[in-house]
């Protein structure tokens, strides 16, 4: 029996592009949170080591994270009409309801009430994605890394950018070159022991 259930797949490139429109539109504060509950748990798109994986390389590519994850989940499905479906998702309805805001907003945007608002949105984002990292740590159990490494290398990440302060790219150029090496080295490790490349 395989540990889990076959995974489900985007039916058409219409039902990708209403996915991720439904995803954006519920991601006000910490998208992190909606996109791992929709695609994991719900949609049953990926696996939750899957996520973790894909959200890795999304987050070290340039440009938003959850923009990128829809770009290879798109492309991944349907090529390159996948990926511009997934992206016109993530960023058409998204985009309306940001200039429409703005124009409201503008003109009460210097008031207490609206900077408090503001103010108390950005801990309930801490709050989200630090629960989805919280929960998604069991995913790094089947990691070759080893999870032991996986901690560690978070917590440098942590650290690197939390409370030194230094670059983001210089923490992903540091960290996430030890981390690659690392895991080709135990990738490695397990290929020679089972006799395959790796």
């Amino acid at each position: 029996m395989p540990d889990h259930p076959p995974l489900n797949h985007p039916r058409s490139k219409t039902d990708l592009f209403v996915s991720f429109t439904i995803l954006a539109l519920q991601g006000f504060g910490g998208v992190l949170a909606v996109v791992q509950r929709e695609l994991v748990e719900k949609k049953r798109w990926m696996t939750r080591e899957q996520f973790v994986e894909d959200w890795a390389v999304a987050q070290i590519m340039p440009g938003p994270n959850v923009v990128n994850l829809s770009l290879m989940i798109g492309g991944r499905y349907f090529g390159l009409p996948g990926a511009l479906a997934g992206l016109a998702g993530m960023l058409a309805a998204p985009l309306v309801v940001v200039l429409v805001l703005a124009i409201a907003f503008g003109g009460v945007s210097d008031a207490a009430w609206a900077q408090g608002a503001l103010r108390g949105m950005g801990a309930v984002s801490a709050g989200l994605i630090a629960a989805v990292g919280l929960k998604l740590i069991g995913a790094l159990k089947s990691n070759p890394m080893g999870m032991p490494v996986c901690v560690g290398l978070a917590a440098a990440s942590f650290v690197g950018v939390g409370v030194m302060r230094w670059p983001l790219a210089f923490v992903l150029l540091g960290t996430g070159l030890l981390a690659c090496s690392w895991a080709y080295w135990q990738l490695a490790k397990q290929a020679a022991s089972s006799g395959a490349q790796p």
